[in-house]
C-alpha cells in the first residue's frame, strides 16, 4: 500500500534528504502529503511540483503571495502562518519528518504526535525543551517515535528491543569538529566561516556553530536522556574524529554493540523511513581498511565547557534545558553575525541559566513563555559582554 508522507522542514538539509529517498523509492510506494518549510517560497515551490503533494505551506505569512504565484495551476493547496504549519502537521499521514530547527519545531511536532503515526524525530529541540510533554502526546495517541539524528538512530539500532534488561552504558561519538585539536587562544579568535568548516558533515551553520562548541553533542546527551533507558550519569561522549563509528551500547555482560556507517544522513532518515524493515540507500559504503583505524578520546572540559553546562541543567531539571537551548541559539546567532566571540557563547548560555534558574515548564505554553524570557536574557547576557 502507498505510505503517505508529510515533511515538516522540507528545504533544509534533512527535509531534502528525505525527498530524495522518496524519490528514489519503487513508484507507487510513497505520497506526499503535505510540505512544510520556513519562508523560502522558490525552493519549497520546487518541491511541490516534484513530489505534488496536497498542500505546501510557509510558516512565514508573508511569502505566501510568491508560493501561490509559483503554485498557479497546479491545484496543490497553499497556506502560510503558524496555524497553517500546525494544521499541516495534522493531516492524515503515515510517517512525518519532523525537521523544522530550533524552537519553532515543538508546536508542529507536538500536532502531528497526537495525530498518531509514525514520526521521525529530526528535531532536537522537540525532546530537549519538551521532552516530557512529547512523550506524553505520544503514549496518548500510540504515535511511534522513531529518532533520526545519526547518534540516537545509531543508538535505536544497537539496543536489543527483544530484551528487557537495561544497557549499562550508552555511547555517543562527537568528530571534535573543527576546533577539535585548536587551542583556547585559536578559539576566542575564531570566525563564523571557520566554525562553520565542519571536517566531516555538511550542516547548516547553526548546527555546525553547534558541532564546533559541542552544545550539538550536549544536546543529544539530553535526548538520550529522554529516550532511552540509561540514566544520564550513564551517557558517555567521546569525540571520534573518524566519525565512521556514530552509536555503542554497553551491556551487563561486557558486550558493547556498535552502529557503524558512512557520514551521510541518509542513512538514518532511510532507517526510520523503512523501519521495521530497511531500504536500500545509494550512499558510500564504509571501507575499514580504507580507513586504517578508529580513535576515540575524552572531550576536554575546559576548551568545551558545553558538555558541563548541558549536564548542569539536566540535572537541574525543569525548564533548565529550555533555558540552555534558548541562549544557544541567541548566543550562536550572535556570533554568526560577528557580534559575540566565540568562547561567549558558553558564557552567555552559563549566564542566562545561573540568572534563571531551573523554573517549572510542564506544559507547551509554559515552555514558549520561558524560551522567551530565556532569550531576553540572553540578550542581555550577551550585550554585557560585548560591552
Amino acid at each position: 500500500m502507498t505510505r503517505r508522507i508529510t515533511v515538516l522542514g522540507s528545504t533544509g538539509s534533512v527535509g531534502r534528504s528525505t525527498l530524495a529517498l522518496l524519490e528514489a523509492a519503487a513508484p507507487g510506494e510513497f505520497a506526499v502529503e503535505a510540505l512544510v518549510a520556513g519562508r523560502d517560497a522558490a525552493a519549497l515551490a520546487e518541491q511541490a511540483r516534484r513530489h505534488r503533494p496536497a498542500i505546501a505551506v510557509l510558516a512565514e505569512d508573508s511569502a505566501l503571495p510568491a508560493l501561490r504565484e509559483a503554485l498557479a495551476g497546479t491545484g496543490i493547496a497553499c497556506a502560510a502562518g503558524r496555524a497553517a504549519v500546525a494544521e499541516a502537521a495534522s493531516r492524515p499521514a503515515d510517517w512525518t519528518m519532523a525537521a523544522i530547527v530550533g524552537a519553532a519545531g515543538l508546536g508542529p511536532t507536538l500536532a502531528a504526535l497526537r495525530r498518531g503515526g509514525t514520526l521521525a524525530l529530526a528535531n532536537k529541540e522537540a525532546l530537549v525543551c519538551a521532552g516530557p510533554i512529547v512523550l506524553r502526546a505520544a503514549a496518548a495517541s500510540g504515535a511511534t517515535l522513531l529518532p533520526v539524528d545519526s547518534e540516537h538512530n545509531a543508538i535505536f539500532q544497537a539496543l536489543d528491543s527483544r530484551l528487557p534488561a537495561v544497557p549499562e552504558k550508552i555511547v555517543l561519538t562527537a568528530s571534535g569538529g573543527p576546533f577539535r585539536n585548536a587551542s583556547l587562544a585559536e578559539m576566542a579568535a575564531a570566525t563564523p566561516e571557520q566554525a562553520v568548516r565542519h571536517p566531516v558533515w555538511s550542516m547548516g551553520a547553526k548546527i555546525s556553530v553547534d558541532s564546533a562548541t559541542m552544545f550539538n553533542k550536549g544536546l543529544e546527551v539530553i535526548e538520550a536522556a529522554r529516550l532511552f533507558p540509561v540514566a544520564p550519569e550513564r551517557i558517555e561522549v567521546l569525540v571520534h574524529p573518524q566519525s565512521a563509528v556514530h552509536g555503542m551500547v554497553q551491556y551487563a555482560d561486557g558486550s558493547i554493540l556498535a552502529q557503524l556507517g558512512s557520514p551521510d544522513m541518509r542513512t538514518p532518515i532511510a532507517h526510520a523511513l523503512a523501519w521495521p524493515a530497511r531500504m536500500h540507500v545509494d550512499v558510500p559504503r564504509l571501507d575499514l581498511a580504507a580507513l586504517g583505524r578508529l580513535e576515540f578520546f575524552p572531550p576536554d572540559p575546559k576548551r568545551f565547557p558545553a558538555l558541563r553546562l548541558v549536564r548542569e541543567a539536566l540535572s537541574a531539571g525543569g525548564g533548565a534545558p529550555t533555558i540552555l537551548n534558548a541562549a544557544n541559539e541567541v548566543a550562536v546567532a550572535r556570533f554568526l553575525d560577528r557580534r559575540l566571540g566565540f568562547l561567549d557563547i558558553a558564557r552567555v548560555v552559563e549566564a542566562t541559566l545561573d540568572g534563571l534558574g531551573a523554573p517549572a515548564a510542564e506544559e507547551l505554553d509554559a515552555v514558549l513563555a520561558l524560551d522567551a524570557a530565556a532569550r531576553v536574557a540572553a540578550d542581555a547576557a550577551a550585550d554585557r559582554l560585548a560591552g
